[in-house]
C-alpha cells in the first residue's frame, strides 16, 4: 500500500486528529512534526479526492482523546512549577493510560498497519512538551542526567477541560530536581575534629536520655547530641546548601583521617551534594571566602568548583595516594644508624596489615597489602623522632609504626625491636594514582581565575 492509502486507512477507524494521523508516518520526512505530516496527509487526500478539508479537532479524536492538544498547556505548567528553580537541562517524561496506549496500538491494527510503525504517543509527549519547555524556559534536553525531570501523568487531567481552559493542573505534573555538587578541598587545621557529623553513640543523636525523673540531658555529649563539638562537614554543609537554596546536603570526601590528625597542605578532596538546589550556579570564590570566615581557623577550604554527578563517584573510587607526617615516640634509645636503616628497609616495600584493633569493630576482619612508596624521617632524640611516610591508600600509617602487636609486618616497631607509638598525625597530601583529582570533565564551571 502507498502512504495515501495508509493514511485513507487510518482516517477510516474515525476522527483523528494530526498528529494521531502524523504518528504512524514519524520515521519518514525528517523535520517534520506529527501534526505537521498528518495536516499534509489530510490535505493531499482532500486535494486527489476533490473532497472538503476536514479540520484538525483534537476534542474529537477517538485515539488521543484529546491529549495531543495539550502540550502547550502541559508545557506552561512544568515551566511554572519550575519557576524559581534555576536550571540548565531538563528531561520530559510521560505516564500514559492504559487506555489510550491501547487506542494508539489499535489504529494501526484496524488500519492493517504493523502495530509498531512509527512512534508512541509517549515519545511524541516527551519530545512536544520537552521541545515547548526548552523554548519557555531557554533550556536545554538532557537524556542522561538533566538538572530536573519533569514526569507527566495523562490520568492526573481531564483533557477535555484543559482543551477548553487551556491549562492543567499542577497535580499532573511530577517535578524532580535533581541533585547538584560542589567540589573543593578541606584542611582541617585542628585535632579532635571529624570529617562528618558523629553522632553520640550512647544517646543516639538526641542529646536526652532516660533518667529517674523521665528524660533529661544526655550526659556522655551534654546534650549535644554529638560526640564532638563540630565536624568538616558541619562547617561546610550549612553554606552550600544556604547558598543553593537546596534542601538538605551530603558530604563525600576521598577517604578521611583519623579524628586527632590534621589534614593540612593542598587538603583532602570532598564534594557536597545539595539535594532539590533551586539556585545551581552560587558564587563559589564567595562561598569559599563564607566557610573559611565562619570556620574561624579550625577548618578551611580552597579551590571550590561546581561539578558533575560523575564527581561524587570519583571522589569515592579514584585510587589515591597519601602523605602523612608522624610524631613518634619509642619505648628504649634508638641509634641514628638503626633508625635509617629501619626507614630505607621500609621504603618501597610492600606490608601486610591485618584489620587494626582500633577498627575491627567496623571493618571486616581482613590481611592487606599496601605499598610503601616512601619513608623519611628525622631522629629528634634517641626516643623521639619525626616520620614522614608516602603511602598507597588505604595503608595504615599508626599499624606501620606502632606494628599493632605483629599485626602490621613489617613495620618501624618490628624493624627496631622497640616499642614505637604515634602522638601526634598529620595528613600532608591526598593525590590520585594515576591522575590528579581535579580533571575538568568532571567539572561544571570554567576554572577560577582566582585560584
Amino acid at each position: 500500500m502507498t502512504t495515501l492509502e495508509d493514511a485513507r486507512a487510518l482516517l477510516a477507524t474515525g476522527p483523528l486528529c494530526n498528529s494521531c494521523l502524523g504518528r504512524p508516518f514519524a520515521d519518514r520526512s525528517f523535520g517534520l512534526t506529527n501534526a505537521e505530516r498528518g495536516r499534509a496527509l489530510r490535505t493531499t487526500i482532500a486535494l486527489a479526492d476533490d473532497t472538503d478539508y476536514e479540520p484538525d479537532d483534537p476534542e474529537t479524536c477517538w485515539v488521543c482523546e484529546g491529549y495531543c492538544g495539550t502540550f502547550d498547556a502541559i508545557a506552561d505548567t512544568i515551566v511554572d512549577a519550575l519557576g524559581d528553580v534555576h536550571f540548565e537541562t531538563y528531561q520530559v517524561g510521560t505516564q500514559v493510560s492504559p487506555l489510550v496506549e491501547e487506542n494508539d496500538r489499535l489504529l494501526r491494527e484496524d488500519a492493517g498497519l504493523d502495530p509498531e510503525i512509527g512512534e508512541s504517543l509517549k515519545r511524541e509527549m516527551n519530545r512536544e512538551v520537552g521541545r515547548r519547555v526548552g523554548a519557555k524556559s531557554g533550556a536545554e534536553v538532557d537524556f542522561d542526567r538533566p538538572d530536573v525531570l519533569a514526569v507527566i501523568d495523562l490520568d492526573g487531567f481531564d483533557s477535555f477541560e484543559a482543551l477548553e481552559s487551556n491549562s492543567v493542573t499542577s497535580h499532573a505534573v511530577d517535578v524532580q530536581i535533581n541533585p547538584a555538587f560542589v567540589y573543593g578541598r578541606y584542611r582541617k587545621l585542628e585535632r579532635d575534629i571529624p570529617q562528618t557529623e558523629w553522632p553520640c553513640r550512647e544517646c543516639g543523636g538526641s542529646g536526652v536520655q532516660l533518667g529517674d525523673d523521665g528524660e533529661e540531658a544526655c550526659d556522655y555529649c551534654d546534650g549535644s547530641g554529638y560526640m564532638y563539638d563540630t565536624s568538616v562537614e558541619q562547617v561546610v554543609r550549612p553554606h552550600v546548601v544556604d547558598a543553593m537554596d537546596g534542601d538538605e546536603g551530603t558530604f563525600h570526601g576521598a577517604g578521611r583521617e583519623d579524628v586527632d590528625a590534621r589534614m593540612l597542605e593542598e587538603g583532602r578532596p570532598f564534594v557536597l551534594e545539595v539535594k532539590r538546589p533551586r539556585e545551581r550556579t552560587p558564587d563559589v570564590a564567595t562561598l569559599e571566602s563564607e566557610i573559611n570566615e565562619a570556620a574561624e581557623g579550625a577548618v578551611e577550604v580552597e579551590g571550590l568548583r561546581l561539578a558533575s554527578y560523575d564527581m561524587v563517584e570519583r571522589i569515592k573510587e579514584h585510587d589515591a595516594s597519601k602523605h602523612y607526617r608522624a610524631d613518634v615516640e619509642f619505648g628504649d634509645s634508638v641509634e641514628e644508624d638503626e633508625f635509617e636503616a629501619a626507614l630505607e628497609e621500609l621504603r618501597g616495600t610492600t606490608v601486610e596489615q591485618d584489620t587494626p584493633q582500633r577498627v575491627d569493630h567496623r571493618r571486616a576482619a581482613l590481611t592487606r597489602e599496601r605499598t610503601v612508596y616512601d619513608a623519611e624521617g628525622e631522629l629528634r632524640e634517641p626516643t623521639q623522632a619525626e616520620v614522614r611516610i608516602h603511602g598507597e591508600g588505604g595503608l595504615y600509617i599508626k599499624e606501620l609504626i606502632s606494628s599493632d602487636e605483629g599485626r602490621t609486618v613489617p613495620s618501624l616497631a618490628g624493624l627496631l625491636e622497640t616499642d614505637a607509638v604515634v602522638t601526634a598525625l598529620d595528613v600532608t597530601g591526598v593525590e590520585g594514582e594515576s591522575e590528579p583529582f581535579e580533571v575538568e570533565a568532571y567539572f561544571r564551571d570554567e576554572p577560577r581565575s582566582d585560584a
